[in-house]
């Protein structure tokens, strides 16, 4: 029986998926201090520390601070400070709060952010089909309510449901969060779903690890891929790909 007839959801991830950074982290984080009169902070350093303070705080405070309730205004402040500091830039008080709310201001809305053209079109050609469509992502409640909308990806039109870490309290690669999603769609049965992402370890894995039919993307070619392919997962190169997979009555994934 082909893939696409036993289906009843598809699930999918965001970032890397359905959309991309543009630009980089350094020039939001310039423009930030730039408008309060400071000179550009060094891309690479800022670039560097980020990773660090997101690690860090990540570690210590999953899912965007769930568990330990912090809000979600004070989990990024702290990251972004952390960020300045580890990239060797203290501001007094006053200054990092006007850098700060730029910032803030900047990744809760559209700017750092930009749609793949395949993205909309897929997820309407799914629901079209009779299909649940479901998001599954590492993210705080700003993709939801503001970032994808703002992006044309909208509950009700592109998908159905929503499963979010910073709201749930559980974040990819747990398979918790993939059975909340089962559970979200209706209680719709692993074998009757299909997940898209562009991660082994976060998407593919623990999707199939709950009975899921998954599939990867390569959109950026990176190296990984090749092995992915070697370990037997499907790799595809966009949605338009896995549209016509699905429509070619192929029966696996």
């Amino acid at each position: 029986m082909a893939l696409l007839s036993r289906l009843r959801c598809i699930t999918v991830d965001v970032t890397g998926t359905l959309i991309a950074y543009k630009g980089e982290l350094g020039d939001y984080y310039c423009m930030a201090a730039k408008a309060v009169g400071l000179p550009c902070p060094d891309y690479k350093r800022v670039h560097e520390g980020f990773k660090l303070a997101y690690t860090e705080m990540a570690k210590k405070y999953p899912c965007f601070g769930f568990a330990a309730k912090i809000p979600n205004l004070v989990w990024w402040k702290t990251c972004v400070r952390d960020s300045f500091v580890r990239a060797g830039y203290e501001y007094d008080e006053e200054t990092f709060e006007k850098i700060f709310r730029r910032i803030y201001a900047s990744f809760g809305s559209s700017a750092p952010y930009t749609v793949f053209p395949d993205s909309q079109p897929f997820l309407r050609w799914a629901r079209a089909k009779g299909l649940k469509v479901g998001i599954i992502s590492n993210a705080e409640y700003r993709y939801q309510d503001v970032i994808l909308p703002a992006m044309g990806l909208n509950q009700g039109s592109e998908w159905d449901f929503g499963v979010f870490s910073g709201l749930e309290g559980v974040e990819k690669p747990d398979p918790r969060i993939y059975k909340i999603a089962l559970e979200r769609a209706g209680n719709i049965a692993p074998e009757e779903t299909l997940h898209i992402g562009d991660s082994m370890r976060k998407d593919y894995v623990p999707a199939k690890s709950v009975g899921m039919n998954a599939l990867l993307l390569d959109r950026f070619k990176i190296p990984d891929a090749e092995e992915w392919r070697k370990s037997g997962a499907i790799v595809l190169p966009d949605l338009v790909a896995v549209q016509e997979l699905l429509s070619s009555g192929k029966s696996t994934c």
